[in-house]
């Protein structure tokens, strides 16, 4: 199936996701993982779910499954949730996986657990309940974050401002006031880009990939029309980034970055506010953040991130996370012990702002 293809079928899907495109299933090829692609159809013939699926070889004719931010489908059909998830597993167990991983953007709930303005949610919370009765193993490595902040993008831009935080609103009119400026950039400007990535993961101290892992992703995304590269200049020169994805009306916030120089002019809020505005007028109808603490409290390393995500006016998604179903289980016992250091490694590359 081709690039355009596969992306148009699953993008009408529930819970459609950047890292379910076949561009994702492209670059992961590229570091080791063989990607596949599934879809399930209902009786008149009509795609109800569908899962792009990355195998790991191991060795021996061994692998593990991973299904990042999927498998998509409507989690409330029960019947077809278990259909597809059969499925899969049955699949996996035939070509010897030691076990599959899946993390498919369900809620379980709204806002901040146990605060009283707290919603949980049905599909989320079934979810977990089949997790639990069909002896799936929450998982200690979990590659993307369980939770994170969305921002619904069917107000007014009067509106989007009004529910942002004061020093948040404060903020973006004092950077417009010093003279940042915001322009959607280009395939020439990712070595600039980079290297103000670069900078900032020396400066937060997180761990990077090589610069061409990165330009694959970028240049990729920008070509499928999926990637806006957002850079906010003072007086000409390029002080801060922020890569917006846009697809299936919705938009993520995943990569940013940005120089020592003039940050008391504040461009990164100017620059949420026109990534807020760039996705509304592309049509999305939420902003992903890409973020939030396993645990709210001022003690989580994602407190502060937080506290800058949630002064944008968004609100709190908590998912069920990673979830392992173990198919040779005395093999999983065993790669458990190894696999967490290889995926601490992974995650420790690009933990702040970006996906494995």
């Amino acid at each position: 199936m081709n690039t355009v293809s596969w992306n148009q079928l699953i993008a009408d899907l529930p819970g459609a996701s950047i890292l379910q495109t076949s561009e994702w299933a492209e670059i992961k090829r590229n570091v080791g993982w063989e990607p596949a692609f599934q879809q399930w159809k209902d009786k008149d013939g009509k795609i109800e779910a569908a899962a792009m699926i990355l195998k790991k070889p191991l060795g021996l004719g061994k692998s593990f499954w991973y299904i990042p931010r999927g498998p998509l489908l409507d989690w409330n059909n029960l019947a077809l949730r278990d259909r597809v998830i059969d499925d899969i597993l049955r699949k996996a167990k035939e070509e010897h996986a030691i076990f599959l991983k899946i993390d498919p953007d369900v809620p379980v709930g709204f806002g901040i657990p146990n605060s009283d303005s707290y919603q949980p949610i049905y599909a989320g919370n079934t979810l977990l309940g089949m997790y639990k009765k069909k002896s799936w193993h929450f998982s200690d490595q979990q590659i993307q974050f369980a939770n994170s902040v969305w921002i619904d993008l069917h107000r007014s831009e009067e509106e989007l401002l009004t529910a942002m935080k004061q020093r948040t609103r404060y903020k973006i009119r004092l950077a417009e006031k010093k003279g940042v400026i915001v322009r959607i950039g280009t395939p020439s400007d990712f070595e600039e880009i980079y290297a103000m990535y670069a900078e900032t993961s020396s400066r937060d101290q997180f761990i990077i990939r090589e610069k061409s892992y990165y330009l694959d992703v970028w240049n990729r995304f920008f070509s499928a029309g999926i990637l806006k590269p957002l850079i906010a200049e003072v007086d000409g020169e390029a002080v801060a980034g922020l890569m917006l994805f846009i697809y299936a009306q919705k938009a993520w916030y995943i990569y940013g970055m940005s120089r020592d120089l003039h940050r008391e002019k504040m461009p990164n809020y100017l620059l949420q506010w026109e990534a807020i505005r760039t996705a509304k007028a592309a049509g999305a109808a939420v902003y992903d953040l890409w973020g939030a603490p396993d645990h709210f409290d001022e003690n989580d390393r994602m407190w502060g991130v937080y506290q800058f995500k949630k002064g944008l006016g968004g609100y709190e998604v908590i998912t069920p996370g990673a979830w392992d179903y173990p198919l040779n289980k005395p093999i999983y016992r065993l790669f458990v012990k190894t696999l967490p250091k290889f995926l601490t490694y992974l995650k420790k590359k690009n933990r702040n702002t970006s996906v494995n």
